[in-house]
């Protein structure tokens, strides 16, 4: 996950973590429901933990976890027993917790007594907001010390706080209890096979001063808003029926994980785009959210368009060495409410990325290629054309052709591709690479911008720039492969150092070069075979680093984990030279891991050998769920369909080689230039029904932005 602070990583969140995620609200939790401050738990707002403790107890005893179920992204249903106190193993007390979050925590907890005796029961809350930033919490360095104050008032208890001129607030409403300043407290008789309930909500204080959103529990019968915006998301996406069930359900909770990521611009409302992931990265990432919006176009394009345009009204447009700001460049992540400075560059906003730019061109000709109107995309070429200048200056800091990245100054990330762990970019007998660092998949990027650029000036009408755009990515492509490709070794070198040196390390990045079609014909066989082999592929996915490097551990964040993300570029990237078994072999290994985790793909999983272990390994500090791996089995499936319109040229391509054990498929509601259709795949066959007027269904694979380019000058235009 981009993000990751150069020398730190958040501590593990523990066997049994329960995270809830609703747009920038996240709850995490142990499997009990109760929130510890001396981990990394907490209720966040805004990237503010405004709970740091949450604990029950009933009758001074914490409740003995059974079961945590997970109902949809924002609510979970936990389960547990108040131990007894005489020795007896089993309790008659009987605990559940439903939770949901969203500004905030609602809770109903219920008692319930399976004795043939009273029950008497003193049920306590204790409460605790330390209003920690979201990375002091992250990187267990809380720094602040708030000036606090507790007001119990009738059925309410509100906490403020005030660091210099900060001033944050909570307020806790619970009904029926005895208030007091560090907890609320209710005293009840339980009959014999009875119960006992009670709501309680936690929610922020506007500006730590005006009055709080109301957070109460809908009557019965009635959704909340969570469920009411769930339900607004799947009316708009596709359903989708499979006759593999595994594969539908992976699919159905990418869908729903997807919704929950969702988060509004605070300057434009009605502008939705993609959160990185859950728990650390609520917020807006330039690669994780174009690389999200790309794998999740058939689900709902206007999410990439609203991540393209609010990328555009923050791009960078001065020197700021803190920052890493450039005029031109793409953000890497922005913060919503970060106070302590601990943020990368000690500003809301950081744009250590290297890959940003480009991917914003790439994503922006998909955008246009899905058929959004022309004046949408003409107000987006301004931002491109600053995006390409920045490429071609302080991309290429050294005028070798090549963009580069070195960090600005000493807070940055050291590395600022998609593998930006301090030593995720080594050599093959393990020594680390010295910036400036040219990555190869960066350089598949830039040709694929210059693709996406160039072609969105040929369907302007602006000829010669969509030559000079052609012509540098026809150089940057031929120098790519004299530069990059290491002959004797059969792969690419994952980067060039600071010297020019080919970083030999064989590593998946290369297979993102598929993806973008940089890599010459001749090369792509010996790329795949190296990319399939035993070394690089374990069995559920490729591996970040090949077994037999120097730096490689099947346990490490970015050196020989498997990051689905990864591998469903790199199956995209197969699939356009060719190579459909292994293409179809990547897809059905991730989507069988999938199913050891409830249908849900994690950010990433340990490369251990599938031989050696029977299920996937979990990584210890892995996000769940995280957008592009929520996204993966979308883009795995869709590429498979070689799904793929372009409106503008008034087509939907599609030549399905979905393996026989994914069963047939049934897709409505399924949005297209502005209209709704149904999609039907039976082996090698599809169908469609209600294409919009002016779209032809082709049986065939869409030509490529490339394709299109090169023969643009035969392009006529309706």
């Amino acid at each position: 996950m981009a993000g990751w602070n150069a020398d730190t990583a958040a501590g593990p969140l523990g066997s049994g973590t329960v995270t809830l995620v609703e747009g920038s609200s996240f709850c995490i939790s142990s499997a009990n429901g109760d929130i510890h401050p001396e981990h990394p738990h907490g209720v966040f707002h805004e990237d503010t933990r405004i709970l740091s403790r949450w604990n029950l107890t009933v009758n001074g005893q914490s409740i003995e976890p059974l079961a945590a179920e997970t109902k949809e992204p924002y609510r979970a249903l936990f389960a547990g027993r108040v131990p007894r106190s005489d020795g007896y193993a089993d309790s008659p007390l009987i605990v559940e917790r439903l939770r949901e979050v969203g500004a905030g925590i609602l809770e109903e907890i219920t008692v319930r007594n399976y004795s043939a005796d009273a029950a008497e029961c003193v049920v306590e809350l204790s409460v605790e907001a330390d209003f920690a930033d979201l990375f002091e919490v992250k990187e267990a360095r809380i720094q602040r010390h708030w000036e606090e104050s507790r007001e119990p008032d009738g059925d309410t208890l509100t906490i403020r706080a005030a660091w210099q001129d900060v001033r944050k607030g909570v307020v806790v409403n619970a009904g029926g209890a005895d208030i007091e300043a560090e907890a609320l407290t209710y005293r009840t008789v339980i009959p014999p096979h009875g119960e006992w309930n009670t709501w309680v909500s936690v929610v922020p204080k506007v500006d730590g001063t005006g009055p709080a959103e109301p957070f109460a529990h809908s009557a019965a019968g009635e959704l909340s808003p969570r469920d009411r915006r769930r339900q607004a998301w799947v009316s708009k996406i596709p359903v989708l029926h499979m006759g593999n069930r595994s594969i539908e359900r992976t699919l159905r909770r990418s869908y729903d994980d997807l919704g929950a990521l969702r988060i509004e611009d605070p300057q434009h409302p009605d502008r939705i785009v993609v959160a990185a992931g859950a728990p650390w990265f609520m917020t807006l990432f330039g690669r994780d959210s174009l690389f999200a919006s790309i794998m999740s176009m058939p689900v709902d394009p206007s999410l990439a368009l609203g991540t393209v345009q609010t990328l555009a009204d923050r791009q960078g447009s001065a020197v700021d060495l803190m920052s890493e700001e450039e005029p031109g460049k793409i953000l890497h992540e922005v913060r919503l409410d970060v106070s302590s400075g601990l943020a990368l560059g000690g500003k809301s906003a950081y744009y250590g990325s290297v890959d940003a730019t480009p991917l914003f061109l790439i994503v922006l000709g998909e955008v246009s290629r899905w058929g959004f109107g022309a004046e949408t995309i003409a107000a987006l070429l301004p931002h491109a054309d600053r995006a390409m200048e920045w490429i071609r200056t302080y991309g290429d800091r050294d005028g070798d052709g090549f963009v580069e990245y070195a960090r600005l100054n000493e807070r940055g990330l050291i590395n600022q591709g998609w593998k930006d762990s301090w030593d995720g970019v080594n050599f093959a007998d393990g020594r680390m690479a010295e910036a400036p660092i040219a990555l190869c998949e960066v350089q598949g990027y830039v040709y694929g911008a210059y693709m996406a650029r160039s072609w969105l000036a040929y369907d302007a009408g602006d000829e010669a720039l969509a030559s000079d755009l052609r012509d540098r990515a026809a150089r940057l492509k031929k120098q790519f492969n004299e530069q990059f490709w290491m002959p004797e070794r059969g792969y690419y070198a994952i980067a060039l150092d600071r010297d020019k040196r080919q970083v030999d390390a064989c590593a998946s990045n290369m297979g993102h070069c598929l993806w973008n079609g940089i890599i010459d014909e001749d090369k792509a066989p010996m790329v795949v075979e190296r990319l399939m082999s035993p070394e690089m592929f374990s069995g559920w996915g490729v591996r970040t680093l090949a077994t037999d490097m120097g730096a490689y551990n099947p346990a490490s964040y970015h050196n020989g984990s498997v990051w689905p993300h990864d591998n469903a570029v790199i199956q995209a990237g197969l699939l356009r030279y060719g190579f459909v078994e292994e293409a179809q072999r990547i897809s059905t290994a991730l989507l069988e891991a999938a199913e050891y985790s409830e249908g849900r793909l994690p950010e990433l999983f340990c490369g251990f050998d599938r031989e050696h272990f029977a299920a996937p390994v979990p990584y210890p500090t892995a996000c769940s769920p995280q957008a592009w791996a929520a996204t993966t089995p979308i883009f795995l499936v869709t590429n498979l369909m070689r799904y793929n319109p372009h409106v503008s040229e008034g087509g939907l391509w599609m030549d399905p080689v979905l393996p026989e054990s994914y069963g047939d498929l049934h897709i409505t509601n399924a949005p297209m230039a502005g209209g709704r259709i149904t999609i039907d795949v039976s082996g090698s066959e599809a169908t469609i029904h209600g294409l919009p007027e002016g779209m032809v269904l082709h049986n065939g694979t869409r030509p490529w932005m490339a394709d299109l380019v090169q023969n643009a000058r035969m392009h006529k235009k309706d």
